[in-house]
């Protein structure tokens, strides 16, 4: 067995444990690929999870700094020895992978590879991702590699123990997706009952008012009166249902808490890089939380439905004595005065309702082809 840094039961069992205490699928791919490193001594290390169309829908990295990483450029495709170790679903040893006749399309910026190990991960019979890690430090004589058959078994029991921790955590965002979908068909219901109700009669009171308005307006006028109190009663509603779409994540973990968690879907699940960035922000009274989550989540929604935007950038941070959040987006932009006047308002009067009502402010900065930035301020935080 190698003998870097943490070998050993106690580094296995280190590594073992590391990768158990994570339920998100993105956390769950960082451990395993920092676990396998450390653990066999590597300079690189990588995990790619295929997707159905010849390319990885996630792909991890440890020990390449940023900058390489934004160097080399988009994600892999499924060939070479990536497609071996998927298709093929066997280990791959090499002394020197770039004298391997499946080397090819790396791209000019990537780190020189030179001895290899590499693993499919599989649940069951299916290969849910492939594990490699490359340049073993220690010394070797050229052409020989640095890995040895101690360490393809001991990356072997790590990548059964990674598809084990991979798929719990799949599981457990599928289960929260359902989770959520649930509660929205339930309020959706809830909704629907209760305004209906509140509508229907409303309907039939206006209807009687009309019938009434000619021959006998002291009647007229008394149905619009009742037409005023169920009007109110269904803003009354709508307002209770919005108040009971709060999420109970929010109550729970906190507004960063619950941006992040959900940036880490909405990333997951669209084709444009979302990231969230919070820092030195203290809990918010709960009014002020729940305007700057639901200004985030239409801010958001309009940058990935609407903007063409490939990268949106979500902070939260304090400025003074106040609390800022800020979303920007690199989309299409637009010009805020034209969206008025068409009357398309993107959501904006209602994220500038919501800034105002918890003593915030709501600043919108856009212009064709510059993309946009919402900022919302309130103070406190």
């Amino acid at each position: 067995m190698s003998h870097g840094p943490r070998s050993g039961l106690t580094a296995v069992s280190s590594a073992l444990l590391a990768m158990s205490r994570h339920l998100e699928v993105r956390d769950v791919l960082k451990t395993i690929v920092a676990s396998a490193r450390e653990l066999l001594d590597a300079q690189y290390a990588a995990l790619g999870v295929p997707d159905d169309h010849g390319g990885f829908a996630q792909f991890v990295v440890d020990g390449v700094s940023d900058e390489q990483w934004k160097a080399i450029g988009p994600l892999p495709r499924q060939h070479g020895i990536l497609a071996a170790m998927l298709h093929e679903a066997t280990p791959e040893r090499l002394g020197d992978v770039r004298k391997d006749p499946r080397f090819g399309g790396w791209p000019s910026a990537h780190p020189d590879l030179v001895d290899f190990l590499g693993l499919p991960i599989r649940d069951g019979d299916e290969v849910i991702g492939a594990l490699f890690l490359a340049n073993k430090n220690c010394p070797k004589p050229e052409g020989t590699c640095g890995f040895t058959q101690d360490d393809e078994e001991l990356l072997g029991i790590l990548a059964q123990h990674a598809a084990i921790a991979l798929t719990n955590a799949r599981l457990y965002e599928r289960s929260r997706e359902l989770t959520i979908a649930e509660e929205r068909s339930r309020l959706a219901h809830e909704l629907h009952d209760a305004v209906s109700q509140k509508l229907f009669s409303l309907r039939l009171t206006a209807q009687a008012a009309a019938a009434l308005v000619d021959r006998d307006p002291a009647r007229a006028k008394g149905e619009l009166q009742q037409v005023a109190t169920l009007a109110a009663e269904a803003a009354d509603e709508l307002r209770a249902a919005v108040v009971e779409l709060r999420p109970a994540a929010l109550e729970e973990d906190g507004l960063v808490a619950t941006l992040r968690t959900q940036i880490q879907v909405l990333d997951r699940a669209h084709t444009a890089r979302v990231t969230f960035t919070g820092r030195g922000v203290k809990a918010l009274p709960a009014a002020q939380e729940e305007a700057m989550l639901r200004v985030a989540q239409e801010a958001l929604h309009n940058a990935l439905r609407h903007s063409g935007a490939e990268h949106v950038d979500v902070t939260l941070h304090r400025r003074g004595t106040g609390t800022v959040l800020r979303v920007t987006d690199d989309g299409g932009g637009f010009d805020p005065r034209t969206v008025r006047r068409a009357g398309r308002h993107l959501g904006l009067v209602s994220m500038r309702d919501r800034a105002n009502g918890t003593g915030g402010r709501l600043t919108v900065r856009s212009a064709p082809g510059e993309g946009t930035t919402i900022e919302m301020e309130v103070p406190g935080g």
